[in-house]
């Protein structure tokens, strides 16, 4: 089975490939100052609640957004898995043209989102991804790996709200009761999704102008699907996404 690993800046999400399907997948907290021997036992105490092993494991992947955690997942594989981890960075076989002014600059879960497209559409598509950072990656219909456009995640924007609002509470993620708000608490809901899925479909509809057509979109990400609903641009949510990216990678590069 593979081991897929996907490292962002706030949440780890991982899966087990068994061929092509998905046998299983866990999210935990992303912590950077992890060493393997706690991300071992973190991953095998998982495996075994789902009754499996590290000897069910026979290959792995991993893409970071948090560079001190590569070595500690490559230490993870070759101490615990007893094989090499494959890395996704500059080297990786995309399968992809990639018309960016420096490819080394493109995030390794952007990439991975982007082969994970091509691969579903096989034209024009976005992949919105909502993290710590919310990012839209466009391929093109050749399959070119054109760029995309980055914005604050929505966490990030309610941190900064609480931190500088002196009177304004921090509050916990939820849907809006709607638009006009009762209390801070909703005002915050409103302001804040609303907001989000008016700034995704804006800049989704840019997209379409700059490529001259309607592109295939899918979102990923923890937050997707607080947003999603409340957007008019976005066709369907994928949680899995980036996790099939990166079996597509491992297949390419292996």
């Amino acid at each position: 089975m593979l081991l897929a690993v996907d490292v962002g800046n706030t949440q780890t999400h991982f899966g087990l490939f068994d061929g092509d399907s998905v046998a299983d997948h866990w999210r935990f907290a992303t912590v950077r100052e992890s060493t393997a021997d706690e991300l071992g036992a973190a991953l095998g105490n998982l495996l075994q609640l789902r009754g499996y092993s590290f000897a069910d494991v026979d290959g792995s992947i991993v893409s970071s957004t948090v560079p001190q955690l590569e070595p500690e997942w490559q230490q993870v594989a070759s101490r615990y898995l007893d094989h090499d981890m494959l890395i996704v960075g500059p080297g990786t076989k995309t399968g992809l043209a990639l018309r960016y002014d420096n490819p080394r600059e493109i995030g390794a879960d952007r990439l991975v989102n982007a082969v994970a497209i091509r691969e579903r559409f096989g034209r024009c598509a976005v992949c919105v991804d909502f993290g710590t950072a919310t990012t839209f990656d466009v391929v093109s219909a050749e399959g070119e790996y054109l760029g995309g456009a980055l914005l604050p995640g929505i966490e990030i924007s309610l941190e900064a709200l609480a931190e500088r609002g002196a009177r304004l509470p921090r509050v916990e993620l939820g849907p809006p009761r709607g638009v006009i708000g009762k209390n801070t608490i909703d005002a915050i809901h409103s302001g804040v999704v609303f907001g989000y899925a008016g700034a995704i479909d804006a800049i989704l509809r840019r997209l379409y102008d700059e490529l001259a057509e309607r592109a295939a979109v899918v979102a990923t990400g923890g937050l997707a699907p607080l947003v999603v609903p409340y957007c008019e641009e976005i066709d369907e949510v994928d949680d899995m996404l980036t996790l099939t990216g990166l079996r597509l990678l491992h297949e390419r590069n292996v």
